[in-house]
C-alpha cells in the first residue's frame, strides 16, 4: 500500500505541473479572481487529472485498437496544442489591445478572457488528456488500486493549483496589461511543450 501511494504521489506531481502553469496563467489573467472560482479552477484540473487515468485503465483492458490508433496518429497532444494555442492567443491579444488602448491615451478597464466553465473544461481536458498514458501504464492495477492512484492524483493536481493561481494573481497585480500576454505566452509554450513530448 505504501508503494502504491507513495508511487501516486510521485505521478500527481508530474502530472499537476501542466495543470498548474495553466492554473497560474489564469490568475496573471484575471487578477481580481474571487477564492470562489479559485477553487473551481482548482477542483476542475483535479477533477480531470483523476478521470483520465481512470478513463485509460478501463480503455487499456477493452478498447486496445482505439487506443492503438490515438498513439499512433498523435492525437493526444495535436489537440492539446490546437486548444492551449487558441487560448493563449486570445489572452495575449487582449493584453496586446490593452497596452496599445493605454499608450493612446484611452483609459479605460482593459477586457479580461474570462474564464467560463467551458473554457475551464476545455483547459483541464487539454492538460490531463496526456494523463490516459497513465491509466495504461497502472493497467496491472486492480480496481480499487486504480481508483486509490486516481484519487491520489486528483488531490495532489488539486493541493498544486490553488497556490499556482494565487502567485498568477499577486505577479499580475504588478505586470498589469502584460499579465495577459504572459499568461497567453505560458499557454502556447504548454501546449508546444505537450506536443513535443508525446511526438518525440
Amino acid at each position: 500500500m505504501l508503494k502504491l501511494i507513495l508511487g501516486s504521489l510521485a505521478l500527481g506531481v508530474g502530472l499537476a505541473m501542466d495543470a498548474s502553469a495553466v492554473s497560474m496563467a489564469n490568475g496573471l489573467n484575471d487578477n481580481k479572481m474571487r477564492l470562489k472560482k479559485i477553487f473551481l479552477i482548482a477542483g476542475m484540473f483535479g477533477l480531470f487529472q483523476g478521470l483520465m487515468p481512470l478513463l485509460g485503465y478501463m480503455l487499456g483492458h477493452t478498447l486496445y485498437e482505439a487506443l492503438d490508433f490515438v498513439e499512433k496518429y498523435h492525437v493526444v497532444p495535436i489537440v492539446a496544442l490546437v486548444i492551449l494555442f487558441i487560448v493563449g492567443i486570445r489572452m495575449a491579444v487582449d493584453g496586446i489591445n490593452c497596452i496599445i488602448d493605454r499608450r493612446k491615451g484611452i483609459e479605460k478597464e482593459c477586457e479580461i478572457s474570462h474564464l467560463t466553465i467551458k473554457a475551464l473544461i476545455i483547459q483541464a481536458i487539454a492538460t490531463s488528456i496526456d494523463a490516459l498514458s497513465v491509466g495504461i501504464a497502472i493497467a496491472d492495477y486492480s480496481v480499487t488500486n486504480a481508483i486509490i492512484c486516481a484519487l491520489i492524483i486528483a488531490i495532489v493536481t488539486f493541493l498544486i493549483c490553488i497556490p499556482s493561481v494565487f502567485i498568477g494573481k499577486k505577479v499580475g497585480l504588478k505586470l498589469g496589461p502584460a499579465a495577459q500576454i504572459l499568461g497567453g505566452s505560458i499557454l502556447i509554450v504548454i501546449g508546444f511543450i505537450i506536443f513535443f513530448t508525446g511526438i518525440f
